[in-house]
């Protein structure tokens, strides 16, 4: 073979493997999530048969779970975490495994596979058992709410996941990973990153979003799905809206001009979804508007189980345009 040619193989190879080898692993590591969040479905299907106790319950509760604890891996099937003393009962310090050993001591762990032990690392068993600790109170949506209390002890808590399992009922999966930009791509609009910017108005405090600059009656849509939290005025946010999404984070879109007419509390909302237009109503009584040029500012708020905090939008912003405009 000729140097030329040589040359030829080696480059072409190597463009192969550059240009190729990544939409290899991306189409993999794709493939291997389909494959996860199917496992996922298969298991609380299971529970649901064994248990009657909904499956959309039983991932929401999971779903709820995975947002709270923190390092866990991509791959882990299950993510609720029952503590020893509720699984074993107070008192079974070996931690004996055996049901009845564990009933004896009022412990609530239970054996979901049939392999006779009651094994808190084991993702049927642990399913089984959220799913018996719930159904103690009941099988209704009004005892099931009691059972979410009863286990939580926390109201956010208890809204957050009712409304998570509405969202996976109505879609009848749990892998929703669409997006869109809260600004209609087809009118001009303009924004940068202005998280924690000073604001005086109602005294000194920080920006707790980004601003999106648009002309009044821009559509301003759900960027994920979710269920609406809030609608009204609000001081500071004038007309505004707040959609609780499945990942444990509460969207806040204010300034707005006006609703959508189908938009109330309670409703489920997907990307894409128009919620209200661009306007420039708050800082004053209902009604005030004007105060300020009409944007959307649109804020992003993260909830751990015990506080939730404001975070900066913009990159999300950022890759959800951009995956707006590849559709």
């Amino acid at each position: 073979m000729s140097i030329k040619k040589y040359l030829f193989c080696l480059i072409f190879s190597c463009t192969i493997f550059f240009f190729v080898q990544p939409n290899e692993t991306g189409y993999a590591k794709e493939k291997e999530m389909d494959d996860l969040y199917e496992q996922r479905m298969s298991l609380y299907k299971k529970t649901e048969t064994l248990t009657q106790l909904p499956w959309y319950y039983i991932a929401a509760i999971d779903q709820y779970e995975r947002q709270i604890h923190k390092n866990l891996p991509d791959d882990q099937l299950v993510s609720i975490r029952i503590q020893p003393e509720v699984w074993y009962g107070i008192g079974n310090y070996p931690l004996i495994k055996d049901e009845q050993i564990i009933t004896l001591f009022d412990g609530k762990g239970k054996d979901g596979n049939g392999d006779g032990k009651a094994d808190p690392e084991n993702p049927e068993d642990i399913l089984y058992t959220m799913a018996q600790i719930l159904l103690e109170s009941g099988p209704t949506e009004d005892d099931i709410k009691i059972g979410l209390w009863n286990y939580y002890q926390r109201e956010l808590t208890v809204h957050t996941i009712k409304n998570t399992a509405k969202v996976f009922k109505k879609f009848k999966h749990i892998y929703l990973t669409d997006r869109d930009f809260p600004v209609s791509l087809q009118h001009n609009f303009s924004y940068r990153s202005t998280f924690g910017d000073p604001r005086g108005f109602g005294g000194l405090r920080i920006h707790e979003g980004t601003d999106i600059f648009a002309n009044y009656g821009t559509p301003v849509k759900s960027t994920t799905y979710g269920v609406v939290e809030m609608l009204g005025w609000n001081l500071y946010g004038g007309w505004r809206i707040g959609v609780r999404d499945i990942y444990n984070i509460y969207h806040y879109y204010a300034h707005l001009n006006g609703y959508d007419d189908e938009v109330k509390v309670g409703m489920i909302v997907k990307p894409g979804d128009v919620l209200g237009s661009v306007g420039s109503s708050g800082y004053g009584p209902p009604g005030t508007s004007g105060k300020f040029p009409p944007h959307l500012h649109y804020g992003m708020y993260k909830d751990n189980g015990e506080k939730e905090w404001s975070f900066d939008p913009y990159p999300y912003l950022r890759k959800w345009e951009r995956m707006a405009k590849d559709k």
